[in-house]
């Protein structure tokens, strides 16, 4: 299968859709959320947006439903130019899809050897190879403490920079073997995922993309519209927190003359759903999964 959605119940649920409304899934991916929204529409419309070449081939023939080749960094604008107004409801299952992760040359998993890609679009100009090889010792770092959150990323830029110096780091068996004496016993397979995660997210400029799409919502939705937003790490978690509770990504509280809060949004949600045990257990990728709703005021 190519992406078994995580929490797609609670999802749709969290959509609260009109059958005569038009919708935005902004991660298209395997099209098991567009499904389940077009089911539920009669003379509505979906839209559905995917940066990743494959998703293309997932589209519906359906008059209900537009697929949009972009970003959703882009949102904004692709719905003002083929829908022309606001519309009701928004859902971004953010990260990577299963069948990303599950294609070796994709680069993107622990598992498999593969080029070091990892690049969501091939449009998107630097691959992970080029991070590795290129980065100086401050950046790979920065990068590595900011987002895979790793312990030691001194030590273990500095041991990338020594393999890379002896030759090329083109391939994820190569990056594996030139970080490996610095994987603690029994937590190699978690270092390795927030060491292949840090690289994902500089090489497709995630938390920049998730922080402009969320910043272009509000603009989108018509009041009472719904934003419904899945993600699977604590610093995408933090940013769309912030956007719905605040309106910024740095949850940034602005009050009115009487000190009421200014924010574009209600939040359904006041805590983040999770998966049930019985789904996490039958996928793994609901393990991670937080799940916020929040509806235009």
């Amino acid at each position: 299968m190519y992406h078994k959605p995580v929490m797609l119940q609670e999802c749709i649920g969290g959509l609260n859709i009109n059958p005569e409304g038009v919708y935005a899934d902004v991660t298209f991916g395997g099209g098991g959320h567009a499904r389940a929204i077009l089911d539920q529409l009669t003379t509505g419309h979906l839209y559905a947006f995917d940066q990743d070449e494959d998703a293309a081939a997932n589209a519906f023939d359906d008059e209900r439903f537009t697929f949009i080749p972009q970003n959703f960094m882009y949102f904004k604008n692709f719905i003002q130019l083929y829908h022309g107004g606001k519309i009701d409801g928004i859902i971004a299952d953010l990260g990577v899809s299963s069948h990303q992760f599950d294609t070796p040359e994709k680069g993107f998993s622990t598992r498999f050897d593969g080029p070091l890609d990892m690049r969501m679009s091939q449009l998107t100009p630097n691959d992970a190879a080029t991070v590795v090889n290129t980065y100086d010792h401050a950046d790979l770092t920065r990068i590595l403490r900011l987002y895979g959150e790793v312990q030691q990323p001194n030590l273990i830029a500095s041991d990338i920079i020594m393999a890379r110096d002896a030759e090329p780091i083109e391939t994820t068996a190569q990056l594996k073997a030139a970080v490996q004496g610095r994987l603690p016993r029994g937590k190699e397979n978690k270092v390795l995922a927030q060491i292949f995660q840090a690289l994902r997210i500089e090489v497709n400029q995630e938390l920049e993309a998730l922080t402009a799409f969320l910043s272009q919502c509000p603009d989108v939705l018509k009041a009472g519209g719904r934003l419904v937003v899945m993600s699977y790490h604590s610093l995408e978690d933090r940013i769309v927190k912030n956007f719905m509770k605040t309106g910024n990504a740095e949850g940034k509280e602005e009050k009115d003359f009487f000190g009421n809060l200014l924010t574009p949004y209600r939040t359904i949600t006041r805590k983040p759903l999770v998966a049930s045990d019985e789904e996490m257990e039958s996928n793994s990728r609901a393990r991670s999964a937080k799940l916020r709703i929040a509806e235009r005021m």
